[in-house]
């Protein structure tokens, strides 16, 4: 006696409904009002940049446009072989590292201060953030001709009032005037993310800490500060990203002078005073690179922010 098997019914071709746009067309139909934007954006920057990085191989003076030729490498590793460009670079690297750790901490303490419930905390959270929303170059002269000013700038003014010096600023401690003007303008940037990452802490965990009695030093250091970790590495990577490119601050206030000439400005006065176009290029490509290292950083630590707080929920 022999077993017979029958095989299972096929099952029915599926097919879209008559009149029923197919999915394939439909992901395309809601795709389509993004691809102006991408069109736009991948003309106004990325096109730039492919030229920008053909040109960054070339011998090419444009005062000696027919003499232009391909030189391969050889710009990349004057950039990194120059003295003038390298000191460019470590220019860059002080102001930075200067900028980012001096804003982080001013920023740290006023989002301390405006996390606790005080009358007119709306008035002074606007105030404080007001200089983050002035355009760059008007901080750099507010700066430069209303503070700097030797003659009538409002620093030596109150220091004549109560008898001291008459300092010239830009002059004297030209890297920390630029640094000063950035700090002010970027401070209330890591005010508003720091503010955010205190006000999501665990209320009851801080409730419990207070309750086991612990003081508010050791609250902040044992569970404000692990927490706010990734808010402080996410705000130094987003001013570095700025800082590593700022040319407004540096142009205005001192036009790269007295040993403040970033990569950004040594870049600007490679192209438009030297009319080197291939070695500007070069330069700029590798500010570029530099931008995106430090750029993919910050995505990570948005995305494990992401990722935390969808845990949470």
């Amino acid at each position: 006696m022999t077993a017979t098997t029958t095989a299972p019914p096929a099952a029915p071709k599926t097919s879209a409904a008559p009149g029923r746009p197919s999915v394939r067309l439909r992901a395309w139909a809601t795709r389509a009002p993004l691809l102006p934007a991408l069109i736009f954006m991948i003309v106004v920057t990325q096109l730039p940049f492919v030229a920008t990085l053909v040109i960054s191989f070339f011998d090419w003076n444009s005062l000696y446009p027919d003499a232009r030729h391909f030189a391969g490498f050889a710009n990349y590793q004057e950039v990194l072989t120059d003295p003038a460009l390298r000191k460019s670079v470590w220019t860059t690297v002080l102001l930075t590292v200067g900028v980012v750790l001096a804003s982080l901490v001013i920023g740290l303490l006023l989002a301390l201060l405006l996390d606790r419930r005080f009358r007119g905390r709306a008035v002074v959270r606007t105030l404080l953030i007001a200089p983050f929303l002035v355009v760059p170059v008007a901080a750099a002269l507010l700066w430069k001709h209303v503070l700097y000013n030797p003659e009538y700038g409002l620093l030596n003014g109150l220091l004549h009032y109560v008898g001291g010096p008459q300092p010239d600023w830009i002059s004297g401690t030209p890297l920390l005037a630029v640094q000063a003007s950035l700090v002010w303008q970027w401070t209330p940037f890591m005010m508003l993310i720091l503010l955010a990452g205190l006000q999501s802490r665990d209320q009851q965990q801080l409730e419990a800490a207070r309750v086991d009695g612990a003081s508010d030093w050791q609250i902040f250091v044992h569970i404000t500060l692990p927490h706010l970790r990734r808010y402080l590495e996410l705000g130094a990577l987003l001013g570095s990203i700025y800082i590593v490119q700022n040319f407004d601050a540096v142009f205005t206030l001192t036009s790269g002078g007295l040993g403040t000439a970033n990569l950004p400005y040594t870049v600007y006065q490679t192209f438009y005073q030297a009319h080197e176009n291939g070695l500007a290029s070069a330069a700029g490509v590798l500010v570029v690179i530099g931008s995106i290292i430090i750029a993919t950083f910050a995505l990570r630590v948005v995305s494990s922010l992401f990722r935390e707080e969808v845990s949470r929920a």
